[in-house]
C-alpha cells in the first residue's frame, strides 16, 4: 500500500467520521450525487483486505527465501496492514456508537 493509498484511506476515515458525527445532530440535508456511504465502506474494506493479502504474500515469500524480498519490506507491509486494519476497526466502532446514539434518542 503506497503513501497515496494510505492518505486516501485516512481521508475516507475522516469523511466517515464527519458523517457519523453529523448523524448525532438533527439536520436536513439534500442528497448528494456521489458515491454512497455503503460504497465508500466497501471500498475501504476491500483496500484493507488487499493490504493484508499483500503483507501475507510478502511474509510468505520471505519465509520461503525468495530473492529480492527483504525483511524491512515485509515489516513495512505488515505494519501498513496493521494500521489500516486498526483504522477500519475504529470506523466500525464509531459507526456502532452512532447507531446506538440514534437508537437511544427519544421520539
Amino acid at each position: 500500500m503506497s503513501q497515496m493509498q494510505i492518505d486516501q484511506v485516512l481521508a475516507q476515515i475522516r469523511a466517515i467520521s464527519s458523517q457519523t458525527s453529523a448523524l448525532s445532530k438533527p439536520s436536513i440535508q439534500a442528497p448528494t450525487s456521489g458515491p454512497g456511504f455503503g460504497d465508500l465502506l466497501k471500498k475501504g474494506i476491500a483496500e484493507v483486505d488487499s493490504s493484508q493479502k499483500t503483507a501475507a504474500t510478502a511474509a510468505d515469500a520471505y519465509e520461503r527465501g525468495v530473492k529480492g524480498v527483504d525483511l524491512a519490506q515485509v515489516m513495512l507491509e505488515t505494519q501498513k496492514a496493521s494500521v489500516s486494519f486498526r483504522a477500519l476497526t475504529e470506523v466500525r466502532n464509531r459507526m456502532v456508537s452512532a447507531y446506538q446514539d440514534v437508537m437511544n434518542m427519544s421520539i
